[in-house]
């Protein structure tokens, strides 16, 4: 809550003004999200994969498994 900034002191604050400003508006907003655009988020969701794959030639899927194979067995 932005009551807590102010029983801090100044010392233990790392952050400049501006940071401080944009954390306490961010905790005071509305985060709850619009029920409509979820669902229309997700239904895109559930389609976008499986358009893609269907429009992606075999060749081309295959190197982009390839690719996929290679940067998991390469983490270091």
């Amino acid at each position: 809550m932005w009551y807590n900034y102010i029983m801090v002191k100044q010392k233990s604050i790392k952050k400049d003004e501006n940071q401080l400003a944009y954390d306490i508006i961010n905790q005071l907003g509305n985060s709850e999200k619009n029920p409509a655009a979820v669902v229309l988020g997700r239904l895109g969701g559930l389609k976008g994969g499986k358009a893609r794959a269907k429009k992606l030639s075999p060749h081309r899927r295959k190197l982009i498994a390839k690719k996929a194979a290679e940067s998991r067995w390469h983490k270091k």
